[in-house]
């Protein structure tokens, strides 16, 4: 494999991240289904091409509907592809609808490979709409554009890196110049141990700053027990999680329930993100937030 080729290749650790599927079920996958099919380094170990993650995300989406993998694993891209979109749920379904006549000409008018074109682009998109519209409208589209031309192969891992780069740094440079006050502060953010994308904790926590609500934000992949110990010690009155479609639905549920446990049942938990779809509607104790409008109506 040359160097230029293997930037388009990912390791064991990476691709469990990106697709939520765990390593020993990859390399079970592979023994008994013959898929995923990983190069080896020189090192003997598992490399990945992108076209092989982005499958092994389809299959996570199916298998957390229900499908199970001998069914589905070894089946081809199509009879893939045609299922996945025979089942999506319905508010997924209407939002690609309405969004499936321009969604090609907006990737291609992205600066998809270019950090600083992106920072360009989202200050020009930031000036325009102003700070609150650019939270709750702009960035949630340009979210779906990018997830979605990744999911299809269309976009390289490192791509899709670049744009949430440059998102996240302006996010946090935009919530360092908002006027902050001496209050305590009424909301935690942060995720859960196994949830490293921090993209919609920043963009919460931006929006309640515009609001003049302050947040105490813990960055990403925080302990159980230090999220309920500065839950305690901050005396907040909400928790807020963001999982993203990656985080696994197996495991949503229970650390949601090991956390309310945690907590003083005086504090609410709010949970966002792509992957909270997935979340039980009785879980107790636990609000479900769809999207950030929304999230402006609670707080």
């Amino acid at each position: 494999m040359t160097t230029d080729n293997a930037m388009s290749w990912v390791n064991i650790a990476v691709a469990e991240r990106e697709t939520g599927v765990g390593k020993d079920t990859l390399r079970v996958w592979e023994r008994r289904y013959g898929f995923p099919r990983p190069e080896r380094n020189e090192n003997g170990d598992r490399l990945y091409p992108h076209n092989q993650i982005a499958r092994l995300r389809l299959l996570k989406r199916l298998l957390d509907r229900g499908h199970r993998p001998g069914k589905i694993v070894a089946a081809s891209d199509v009879d893939l592809k045609l299922l996945d979109e025979r089942e999506l749920p319905s508010e997924v379904a209407k939002t690609e609808s309405a969004d499936s006549s321009n969604s090609s000409d907006g990737l291609a008018e992205l600066p998809l490979r270019n950090g600083i074109g992106w920072r360009t682009y989202l200050l020009q998109q930031l000036a325009q709409v102003g700070l609150e519209r650019f939270l709750t409208e702009t960035l949630p589209h340009l979210n779906s554009l990018v997830g979605e031309a990744w999911s299809r192969g269309e976009l390289q891992i490192y791509e899709e890196h670049v744009y949430t780069e440059q998102v996240q740094n302006l996010l946090r440079q935009t919530i360092s110049t908002l006027p902050v006050d001496n209050q305590q502060p009424l909301i935690l953010l942060t995720t859960v141990p196994g949830e490293s994308h921090l993209l919609g904790v920043l963009m919460v926590d931006a929006l309640l700053a515009l609001r003049g609500i302050r947040t105490l934000s813990l960055g990403a992949q925080t302990p159980l027990k230090d999220i309920a110990e500065a839950a305690r010690v901050h005396s907040v009155q909400v928790v807020a999680l963001s999982f993203s479609a990656a985080y696994p639905a197996r495991r949503l549920q229970p650390v949601l329930a090991e956390l309310r446990q945690m907590l003083d049942d005086t504090v609410r938990i709010w949970v966002g993100g792509a992957g909270s779809i997935r979340l039980a509607k009785d879980l107790r104790g636990i609000e479900r937030v769809s999207d950030l409008r929304e999230l402006l109506a609670k707080s």
